[in-house]
């Protein structure tokens, strides 16, 4: 699954025009703004013959911007499987939160 999980990661570079694309970031890392933290957040299996079917994975996808009106959340809307969640302030940014099936 990690091929899959790198094909999202160049997707959401894509989207958002520059590198500053972080997986599951520890505090450590220093971010640039504009920027999109994801992480794994969950994951969910069907079952048929008693074993694994199929397996979804769902993240949690944030962007971080110093704009209210950042044109990226509109890209990241626009995916197939993707669910708006919740909008925050942090440090003067905003955090708008997606749940994004991939």
């Amino acid at each position: 699954m990690a091929n899959r999980r790198l094909q999202l990661h160049e997707m959401l570079c894509e989207i958002l025009g520059t590198r500053n694309v972080y997986f599951q970031p520890p505090e450590s890392v220093q971010m640039n703004y504009p920027a999109i933290v994801y992480g794994l957040a969950d994951i969910k299996n069907t079952y048929a013959d008693d074993g694994v079917y199929l397996s979804t994975r769902r993240y949690a996808v944030t962007v971080i911007d110093e704009d209210p009106d950042s044109p990226i959340v509109d890209r990241i809307t626009s995916l197939p499987l993707c669910q708006f969640n919740r909008w925050y302030t942090k440090d003067n940014l905003n955090h708008y939160v997606f749940e994004l099936y991939f």
